[in-house]
């Protein structure tokens, strides 16, 4: 039987895996480089993007914690029937994904992003500054984040506390990533070259993804 200090180590470990994989997530280009390039359409302050940023990220969290509820709920309903389908299930799910992402990266060649984006003129804004700011929250909280399903199956054993304590740590790493990238492109910073993050993303989110896989199966044994 495992110890309590083990447990604890363990469930660190998931939460600060969490927060990686959130990050890393939220480095993808569709959750920085929308809030750029509208909040330049509507000529924004960069307080209200970050605020746009700050409603989506939550949205986007909130509609992955309803849904991965959901599939813990299914998963401990079927884990009663199969005992240990669950840890094990999401396991092979986080070395797929991980795997898809970097098989991604090594095929794909995304096209270089500037950190200043494409370049627009700066016309009248052509809808209402509402209309732009609610069209970005629901473009994120119709569009869950599947890379971050697989993490709560794997601990949905360690009960509601632990589960609430993984939303959270996905939505501070959400909020830091998005967050950060969006100021950065925003401000014009090409000196840190995001065109390159951007083309290695996948591969990191994916060995982040296979790690915490690895940290699944080894609690197992």
């Amino acid at each position: 039987m495992s110890s309590p200090d083990l447990e604890w180590d363990v469930l660190l470990s998931l939460l600060g895996g969490g927060f990686v994989a959130a990050f890393l997530h939220a480095a993808l280009p569709t959750h920085w480089l929308p809030f750029v390039l509208v909040g330049r359409a509507q000529r924004w302050s960069l307080t209200r993007t970050l605020a746009s940023v700050g409603a989506a990220g939550v949205a986007h969290i909130a509609s992955t914690a309803v849904v991965g509820g959901l599939i813990v709920a299914a998963g401990l309903a079927l884990d009663q029937w199969v005992a240990g389908i669950l840890p094990n299930l999401s396991a092979i799910l986080l070395f797929a994904f991980g795997t898809f992402y970097l098989i991604r990266a090594v095929v794909r060649r995304p096209a270089p992003l500037t950190a200043d984006g494409p370049t627009l003129e700066l016309s009248e804004p052509t809808v209402s500054h509402a209309a732009a700011f609610w069209g970005l929250v629901v473009m994120l909280a119709v569009s869950p984040g599947e890379v971050l399903l697989p993490i709560y199956m794997s601990s949905a054993q360690e009960g509601m506390v632990a589960l609430s304590l993984l939303t959270l740590a996905f939505l501070a790493g959400t909020l830091l990533g998005m967050g950060l990238f969006t100021t950065l492109a925003r401000a014009g910073a090409s000196v840190l070259r995001l065109e390159r993050w951007v083309r290695y993303e996948g591969a990191i989110l994916g060995l982040a993804l296979i790690g915490i896989g690895l940290l699944v199966v080894l609690h197992q044994h």
